[in-house]
């Protein structure tokens, strides 16, 4: 299917180029601070556990589990999540995601015991479920689709910034013992309270959709509400999906299993790439978390790159495929020289800045295909299925360390993981957009 065309910068109108900067500039801002947040509670438990699992005598098999039971809550709510977003109303929606999963992060901080730190985990999942679909969908309503791998890319760049903020951030929180409570119990709080605010900001800020937009100039309103009416008369002509159709797709179904094996490797690496280097080096808290920034400093470019080049050449199997192979490659080879230790410490920062450099231009695969509430539906899947890789990744590395007492079983793992979504979304049949 080619609903498509490329359309240079040349080629926009005057009022087109004003309309994708304002919506850009009011809009894209926002986005990424709120998905900066949004990482930063989901994987703060990785800092976390460098004190966390000591304090409360957890083993890496209890860690890793109650690190990735979050994505069994996820899996629940993805779909829903999404059709809201594209039914009802992106703001509200988003709002209450913020406030509940901003009130259970702080609960994270007053477990005790593994039970309750799977439950807190999980709850966690529930609260966020919908919040990555909903803003995928939510640049369906602003964005045309040659300009969304460059918008993704952007409110993507959250993830690793995320991580190179967050990192000093949790290094120095856990090192502070405010009223006889430890760092790793502040970690939470202070990084849970954002959220809430957020949450009731996101009301006033986010307009669900651009003829409600206020601040949008009439004719750039009318030129945007163009764009988008001509590319969904354009899937229409090719051919609409229902729901249904759509879930049941081989092609929807492959892309899901893409991004399950991707995210194996994505969370596996995030969730334990500091106590990884914590093990291998002894140093610091602090001096880890800093090292532990590197890998999201470089992944910003990484991303920042794929996204303005995939939408360039209108391509992205390619621009998919081969950044999860490197990150792979990379991962690969740091096993193979892990006798050399800071060797093999600088290919596994290659590798982590490429686990979520591949997003902007896979997630234009589903949107090149679908629209509506068959894409939103769709979208949700592919997170749902890809969260429960989320789940996998992290458990089964704490399971083959404590099962071998090694690492490299683990990280061989992931290297498998991301070798085989590699190869799958190659096999992926979509005609260029």
């Amino acid at each position: 299917m080619n609903v498509h065309t490329n359309i240079s910068e040349a080629d926009i109108s005057e009022v087109g180029q004003r309309a994708r900067r304002r919506i850009a500039w009011r809009l894209l801002p926002f986005l990424f601070i709120l998905y900066f947040i949004a990482y930063l509670d989901r994987v703060n438990v990785g800092f976390a556990g460098l004190e966390m699992s000591h304090n409360l005598g957890f083993t890496d098999r209890v860690f890793g589990l109650g690190a990735g039971i979050f994505f069994a809550g996820y899996f629940l709510f993805e779909i829903p999540g999404a059709l809201i977003v594209e039914r009802w109303s992106a703001r509200k929606w988003i709002a209450r995601i913020l406030i509940t999963w901003g009130l259970v992060t702080i609960l994270v901080s007053m477990i005790h015991t593994p039970r309750q730190f799977y439950g807190a985990r999980f709850l966690l999942g529930l609260a966020e479920a919908g919040f990555f679909p909903g803003i995928i969908v939510y640049l369906t309503h602003w964005f045309r689709h040659e300009d969304r791998a460059r918008a993704g890319a952007l409110f993507m760049t959250a993830i690793p910034v995320a991580n190179v903020l967050g990192s000093p951030l949790a290094g120095w929180l856990l090192g502070v013992h405010w009223l006889g409570i430890p760092g790793w119990r502040w970690l939470f709080i202070v990084e849970g309270i954002p959220a809430v605010l957020l949450g009731i900001l996101t009301l006033v800020c986010l307009t669900d959709w651009p003829r409600q937009a206020r601040w949008l100039p009439a004719d750039e309103q009318e030129w945007i509400m163009g764009e988008l009416e001509r590319e969904k008369k354009a899937k229409a002509a090719a051919g609409a999906w229902t729901i249904g159709q759509a879930l049941s797709s081989r092609k929807v179904i492959l892309l899901a299993s893409v991004y399950f094996f991707a995210l194996v490797g994505l969370y596996g690496f995030n969730f334990w790439f500091p106590t990884i280097l914590k093990r291998a080096t002894g140093l610091p808290n602090f001096t880890v978390t800093l090292i532990a920034a590197l890998p999201y400093l470089l992944g910003v470019v990484v991303m920042l790159w794929n996204g303005w080049h995939s939408d360039r050449r209108g391509e992205r199997r390619w621009h998919t495929g081969l950044i999860l192979f490197f990150c792979g490659a990379f991962m690969a080879l740091a096993v193979g020289f892990q006798s050399n230790l800071w060797l093999g410490l600088i290919l596994l920062i290659f590798s982590g800045a490429c686990t979520t450099a591949f997003m902007p231009s896979f997630w234009q695969l589903p949107t090149a295909m679908l629209s509506e509430s068959a894409a939103a539906a769709s979208i949700g899947l592919i997170n749902s299925v890809g969260g429960l890789g989320g789940f996998v990744g992290p458990f089964f590395v704490g399971y083959l360390r404590s099962l071998t007492g090694s690492f490299s079983f683990s990280l061989v793992f992931m290297v498998a993981a991301l070798f085989l979504s590699a190869a799958l979304v190659l096999t992926l049949r979509i005609k260029r957009t």
